[in-house]
């Protein structure tokens, strides 16, 4: 790759990376092109050579959570039990939840933003990114064998982003080391009933 080529990516990749963090701290409408220009160190007119809109860089922000959240499922994949993985996601959800105290999930509040905007587009984005998490945990489920693979991902899904929006408006981080104990409880209750995938 030539040297303005190289430097063009740069650029773009530092405005989409500060993106996604910005818009996950402040949200879409309390965030301007020239605050996350700032963030990336990218003078602000430029930001309009990579993207023509807000909307374009919120597109690239949720293509981030996307790309975070392969990255996240990948290393997950590594480990050899499915129950393994499931367990090291939610510990994962532990650990963040000092963040998530301050700012919420990072899909899940930009999801509900978006949703309340008029032209209803990138809601959908967003939502494709949390189906695509369901898809992959309803695999894990699948793998252990256990009835209604779906419903136990959406169950479990559905408890992180509870978790998530309590601890958030609470401000009290606390709510997602209780409740993620009771997920990893939960996991290790599943029981198979029938015989196992070999």
């Amino acid at each position: 790759m030539k040297p303005r080529a190289r430097a063009a990516a740069d650029k773009r990749r530092r405005l989409t990376t500060e993106a996604a963090r910005i818009l996950h701290e402040r949200g879409v409408e309390r965030t301007t092109l020239a605050d996350i220009a700032r963030a990336a160190d990218v003078p602000v007119g430029n930001v309009y050579y990579y993207f023509k809109t807000k909307d374009d860089l919120v597109l690239a922000a949720l293509s981030e959570h996307s790309a975070h959240l392969d990255e996240i499922t990948g290393r997950l994949d590594e480990l050899a039990d499915p129950r393994e993985r499931l367990k090291t996601l939610v510990q994962g959800w532990i650990d963040q939840r000092e963040v998530a105290a301050r700012f919420g999930c990072p899909t899940g509040t930009l999801a509900v933003e978006l949703d309340k905007r008029a032209d209803g587009t990138l809601d959908a984005e967003a939502g494709a990114v949390i189906r695509r998490l369901l898809e992959w945990t309803g695999r894990q489920f699948g793998e252990l064998g256990l009835p209604d693979p779906e419903g136990l991902a959406v169950t479990l899904v559905s408890a992180y982003q509870g978790m998530s929006l309590l601890t958030n408006a609470l401000r009290d981080p606390e709510i997602t080391a209780h409740e993620g104990a009771r997920l990893l409880d939960w996991l290790d209750s599943l029981e198979a009933s029938g015989p196992q995938k070999g």
